[in-house]
């Protein structure tokens, strides 16, 4: 017992990271785009193929092995390109995202079909390259200045 309140004790020390999770995890769910296809949670244990099969862009969530009843613990955050782990060892799936951002405006990549929304949300509202807004996008902006 004291094992599974000292976790939920230590998650809860950092309520704005939790918050900016939730918020990042949400936007796709909001968008109607696919969130299977940008986040992906799997076990440190599970071999690297499996863990990066049919991931084109996203953020891999790497979590501890093991039969304890309270939540698993996060071990690492990767980003995958091309079912490819271009970066690991992130300390937080808010940098991840910001950091899979980057490189996907840096490398000039085209935004996955399945996540064309949340990636436009990102860079025509949040950081505000671009004007010309889609429907989905332009209802999410409005609600979100009301």
């Amino acid at each position: 017992m004291d094992q599974l309140l000292n976790s939920l004790d230590q998650e809860t020390s950092d309520i704005t990271a939790h918050r900016q999770t939730a918020a990042l995890k949400g936007l796709p769910l909001f968008l109607r785009d696919s969130q299977e296809k940008l986040f992906r949670n799997c076990l440190v244990t599970q071999p690297e193929e499996e863990q990066t099969k049919g991931l084109t862009v996203g953020i891999l969530t790497l979590l501890e092995d093991d039969d304890r009843p309270a939540p698993q613990s996060v071990v690492s955050v990767a980003l995958v390109v091309e079912e490819e782990i271009v970066l690991q060892d992130i300390s937080d799936l808010p940098a991840a995202f910001a950091l899979l951002f980057g490189l996907i405006y840096a490398l000039n990549l085209k935004y996955p079909k399945d996540l064309r929304y949340t990636f436009e949300t990102v860079q025509k509202v949040f950081m505000e390259l671009g004007t010309d807004l889609s429907a989905r996008v332009r209802s999410l902006k409005n609600k979100l200045l009301q």
